[in-house]
């Protein structure tokens, strides 16, 4: 069990990115936050480049194929994140991570698809109960009890989603053959170039991107740092797992970050309301809880039957 215990610590510093990521679009980059994020997660990841040259100093000595693959996958991790921030700008945290409940069910369906990969009953028994629970957190309840579909974080979460699980496949098929610091490399290296050419190419990130530096520079570059930190450790922590057990397993240890993601909402929003805070009146909770568990049983039935 060596392999969950491992796994276990991807959910928990996911979670803390994904408050982190919140509170600078709350606090400070209300102005096309999103692409801000971006630049900032994408050109930080140069800073863990050197880290994974001195894990294996061969890193250089990866097939042109792989290459290619490698920087797939470091594009499908920034599709990821895009749509995710997109997301998660239009709603709660512990609501939007919900969504995220749904990569062992697409990457179920991208496997009969294109792999031709066979699907019991019961396997699509807890694909429907999974997609159940994310209904019923794609329904907001305002003051009056009326219900508002969560439109755009549904389309969002949908294509994060998607996007996450092509990653993780691409990702350990690589892996195996070459090693986890060779495949990290190039994926951080793609994410740098595609970082760049953002910044070259998309005017109004950039221009809001400078603004942040400008203005919030210590404050915000120690946040970003922090956050990118954490995510970093958590994709090698996750990359380790994936080579120790089955990704359907790990991915199914995944399913903890909706809980990680909403025990920490609840301590911000009784004990640091100035910092973030979410609704955690008795409807809300309920709602998020039920989604959580009825989600984390669906998940469970579809990776171990």
């Amino acid at each position: 069990m060596n392999w969950f215990l491992i796994a276990l610590v991807g959910p928990l510093l996911y979670a803390m990115t994904n408050h982190i990521d919140k509170i600078l679009l709350e606090k400070y980059f209300k102005e096309s936050g999103v692409g801000t994020i971006m630049l900032f997660s994408s050109l930080l990841s140069i800073f863990a480049i050197p880290f994974f040259l001195f894990a294996d100093p061969l890193v250089l000595n990866v097939s042109i194929q792989n290459i290619f693959i490698l920087a797939a996958v470091g594009i499908l991790n920034v599709l990821v994140l895009w749509f995710y921030l997109l997301a998660l700008n239009e709603e709660e945290a512990s609501i939007t991570i919900v969504f995220y409940q749904l990569v062992p069910v697409l990457g179920s369906i991208l496997g009969y698809f294109l792999l031709h990969e066979k699907l019991s009953h019961i396997q699509l028994i807890a694909m429907a109960i999974v997609i159940f629970g994310t209904t019923i957190i794609s329904f907001e309840l305002d003051a009056k009890n009326k219900f508002k579909l969560r439109t755009k974080t549904i389309v969002f979460m949908l294509l994060a989603s998607t996007f996450w699980a092509l990653e993780s496949v691409i990702f350990k098929l690589v892996a195996l053959e070459e090693n986890v610091w060779r495949s990290l490399f190039w994926e951080h290296v793609m994410m740098v170039i595609v970082g760049i050419l953002i910044f070259t190419f998309i005017r109004s990130y950039r221009i809001n991107f400078l603004k942040a530096l400008q203005f919030n520079s210590v404050k915000v570059l120690s946040i970003n740092a922090c956050n990118e930190i954490l995510y970093i450790i958590g994709n090698v922590v996750f990359a380790y797992a994936y080579l120790l057990a089955p990704i359907a397993l790990v991915l199914l240890v995944d399913s903890f970050q909706p809980i990680w993601v909403l025990v920490i909402g609840i301590i911000l929003t009784v004990f640091f309301p100035k910092i973030s805070s979410e609704r955690i009146s008795s409807k809300h909770l309920t709602q998020k809880i039920i989604a959580i568990v009825i989600t984390g049983i669906g998940t469970y039935m579809l990776l171990n039957f």
